[in-house]
């Protein structure tokens, strides 16, 4: 069996004015690109920076169901 040491998370994109903002959502971490492309790879990266910062030992992953949906409130 492959001893895999990746980490799932929950990545939620939304466009702000000219960027997509990409948010993790257990760890609380922001990027931001002018594509969806760009937003994930910085994503991706400011992830990666946040683990070797703070170490991977106790960082909660993302849970099997996600449910996403809009929430229109009058």
């Amino acid at each position: 069996m492959k001893n895999d040491k990746s980490k799932r998370f929950t990545v939620v994109i939304t466009k702000e004015k000219k960027w997509y903002v990409a948010r993790c959502m257990e760890l609380g971490v922001t990027s931001q690109g002018k594509t969806i492309e760009g937003a994930k790879a910085n994503l991706q990266e400011a992830v990666e920076l946040y683990i070797e910062s703070f170490g991977a030992a106790d960082i909660p992953e993302s849970g099997e169901e996600i449910l996403l949906y809009r929430l229109k409130v009058a």
